[in-house]
């Protein structure tokens, strides 16, 4: 799987919820992630289609969507949900 996080250094959930994103990598070696900055990389970030609410972590699967998890989300609902996508 590929998964995707857009944030922003003026985003306080993105700031809360970027020790979640650190341990999930730690934790699924086997995935690819990619973060891209809102503002910095807006020109990549467009063609996700990303609103204002941020964090927003997008899920592949063979470079298809399959998950868009939009806002701020505990450690245990983000963890839930990438790992049921997994099974």
């Amino acid at each position: 799987m590929k998964i995707i996080r857009i944030s922003s250094v003026w985003c306080t959930s993105c700031i809360v919820t970027y020790k979640f994103w650190k341990e999930l990598k730690q934790n699924n070696p086997n995935n690819e992630y990619v973060e891209y900055d809102y503002d910095e990389e807006s020109v990549l970030v467009e063609k996700y289609n990303v609103g204002n609410i941020l964090p927003v972590i997008i899920i592949f699967d063979n470079d298809k969507e399959i998950k868009r998890i939009v806002g701020e989300k505990s450690k245990k609902e983000m963890f839930d949900i990438i790992n049921s996508i997994g099974e």
